[in-house]
């Protein structure tokens, strides 16, 4: 027999009351009959990520570190401001890339010393450098190179801390020098602190720094 209207309503307002009432007693802590359908649990929000720091790449200036190039010695003894010609924007391999580099002309075996003060970052035999070496500046901001020489000075290891005037070795033409003309490649080049001694700088004309501080 069909429900009245009456029944009908006094049958919702109980559901209604109990299911509350479930409700109610579950936030409390005590233990109730589940309801038959259970509310969709909403997906956890998923952590936020840390930033992360962008990789180390040296960002290179166009100006010299302040005091970095500072009372720079001549780096080949015997030679005098005077004798020295700016390279700097020579134009080397067929035209395809600018010296950025000073070629100081000098006997073979002539005395190479340090321009400046630093630590010998690398020594290494290159193709077209031949014997090299790499110095950093102690604020680790410049970066100076020799290159061609015809040895090195006896001693001289990578992690030294060398003084400007220091021995380091002898003009040269090894690597891709000519032999008939004997000289020291010399190069500053800008950088930053935590950048490698092979990673992209900024190069420096050495001219006008070692004509002007030359001592």
């Amino acid at each position: 027999m069909a429900l009245n209207l009456a029944d009908r309503l006094l049958t919702v307002v109980v559901t209604a009351t109990l299911t509350s009432a479930a409700w109610v007693v579950a936030g409390s802590g005590i233990s109730w009959i589940r309801p038959t359908a259970s509310p969709t649990a909403l997906p956890s929000a998923s952590p936020v990520p840390s930033p992360v720091a962008p990789p180390a790449h040296p960002a290179v200036t166009a100006a010299p570190a302040a005091g970095a190039t500072d009372a720079l010695v001549i780096p080949v003894e015997g030679v005098a401001a005077g004798q020295l010609t700016d390279t700097f924007a020579d134009v080397r391999g067929g035209g395809g890339r600018l010296h950025q580099a000073l070629d100081i002309m000098a006997p073979a075996n002539s005395p190479v010393v340090a321009a400046a003060p630093g630590t010998v970052e690398k020594m290494f035999l290159s193709d077209a450098g031949g014997n090299t070496i790499y110095i950093r500046s102690p604020d680790r901001r410049t970066i100076y190179y020799y290159a061609h020489l015809q040895g090195y000075q006896p001693g001289l290891a990578e992690g030294q801390q060398v003084s400007a005037g220091q021995a380091l070795g002898t003009v040269g033409s090894s690597g891709n020098a000519d032999p008939a003309a004997p000289h020291l490649h010399f190069a500053i080049m800008q950088t930053t602190t935590d950048a490698a001694w092979w990673d992209p700088a900024t190069a420096i004309n050495p001219y006008p720094l070692l004509v002007r501080h030359a001592r």
